[in-house]
């Protein structure tokens, strides 16, 4: 940072992974994920809902996306896009694993609790929006601070539309609203996935030829 830098203003732009602020927000949204991700894994295997256990993957791996992102801080432009693209695989995975899981509850035509849907997708919304809203200053930067803050972006998306998906299931007295749910969220898992590693391949490719 340039010592023009002061204040607020040196926690953000492409030196903003060397604010102290940074980290200390990233601890912050470390454990309200880690939290979410028991929380709404253990319900969405209650309540045999999809949608909640795909983003309770997302929690889980947002959580291990942010303690890279903390052990890779101080480290080297590659260094870092290095752990962007891992953590674009990490977000492909679970794209992956949430389309595997709706073709094997379409087929055993599962039928999802509606109000635990609705109650922890409520919480699961609060948990991202929050998590979100900490980190929009820093969503510019690198590949590695803008991986954070896509995963953030993304779940705060898919818990709206897992929170609508809850309130369809109660009224139609089917699943498919949850399973569309969750095909969403594993594309936006996806596409996710493929602008982190877009960006670190093209940061890893400056790199090697400065």
């Amino acid at each position: 940072m340039g010592a023009h830098c002061s204040g607020e203003s040196c926690g953000s732009g492409l030196d903003g992974h060397l604010s102290p602020r940074y980290r200390k927000i990233l601890w912050f949204v470390f454990f309200i994920n880690a939290a979410m991700f028991v929380v709404e894994m253990l319900a969405g295997v209650k309540g045999d809902s999809v949608s909640l256990m795909t983003d309770a993957l997302d929690f889980l791996s947002d959580a291990a996306n942010y303690l890279i992102t903390l052990a890779v801080l101080s480290m080297g432009l590659r260094q870092r896009a290095i752990a962007a693209f891992v953590k674009g695989v990490s977000m492909g995975v679970v794209g992956l694993w949430a389309l595997s899981m709706l073709v094997y509850h379409a087929v055993m035509g599962s039928l999802p609790d509606a109000p635990l849907m609705g109650t922890i997708g409520i919480m699961a919304l609060f948990a991202n929006v929050l998590s979100a809203f900490v980190l929009y200053r820093y969503r510019e930067g690198d590949s590695n601070m803008r991986s954070v803050w896509i995963c953030s972006r993304n779940d705060a998306i898919g818990n709206i539309a897992v929170v609508f998906a809850a309130v369809a299931v109660y009224f139609v007295g089917h699943g498919w609203p949850d399973l569309t749910v969750a095909a969403i969220m594993a594309s936006l898992a996806l596409h996710g996935a493929w602008q982190i590693m877009t960006h670190a391949k093209k940061e890893l490719k400056e790199v090697g030829s400065s």
